[in-house]
């Protein structure tokens, strides 16, 4: 993929990975702090019905970062 423009990292798993991250980082932080890892990278919560409670404590996660990675893939796709 010679024109790969963004890795999405979606889990601690793959954050972990890519990041170089230790496990004792936290998934929150990483992904609250997500333009500290532009334009490269953007870490992400995984899609699974199972972090519906997560997603609720953390309202900012759909206000702000859906929104920005949106935008992102906007301006890649033009």
């Amino acid at each position: 993929m010679p024109n790969k423009q963004l890795t999405l990292l979606i889990g601690s798993y793959a954050q972990q990975y890519y990041l170089k991250q230790r496990s004792t980082e936290k998934l929150t932080d990483t992904v609250r702090n997500y333009e500290r890892y532009l334009p490269e990278y953007f870490p992400l919560v995984h899609p699974s019905p199972r972090n519906n409670i997560w997603q609720s404590k953390n309202p900012w996660f759909l206000e702000q970062v859906i929104p920005d990675l949106q935008e992102h893939v906007k301006e890649i796709l033009e």
